[in-house]
Formats: C-alpha cells, sequence, structure tokens
C-alpha cells in the first residue's frame, strides 16, 4: 500500500489558505470603510442617476 504524500497535502492547504485569504484582501479593498461598495463613478460627475426601478406590487 502506498504512503501518503503529507508534504503534497500541507502544500495544498497552504495554497487554499492563501488563495482564501487574497479573495478577502480583494473584497475588502473594493469596499469603503463604512461597508458599503465602492462605486466605479465618481459621485460628483454632474448628472443625477435616477434609483433602480422597483417593480409595481398589485397587493
Amino acid at each position: 500500500m502506498a504512503k501518503p504524500n503529507y508534504s503534497f497535502e500541507k502544500r495544498q492547504r497552504e495554497l487554499a489558505k492563501k488563495k482564501k485569504q487574497e479573495e478577502k484582501r480583494q473584497r475588502k479593498a473594493t469596499h469603503n470603510p463604512d461597508g458599503s461598495p465602492v462605486d466605479d463613478e465618481p459621485a460628483d460627475s454632474g448628472t443625477v442617476a435616477a434609483p433602480p426601478a422597483s417593480p409595481d406590487k398589485t397587493a
């Protein structure tokens, strides 16, 4: 029976952990400190954007 390759398993765990940390860092970099997402356009672009249309509710 073959012996388990613990070094390979450890390396795979390290890579997965590193990838997860990088994704978390990217998520944090794309948000403002107050928790809201960063807009691609500046707020003072000179145009007024209408709020997204909500579906009509007939209740």
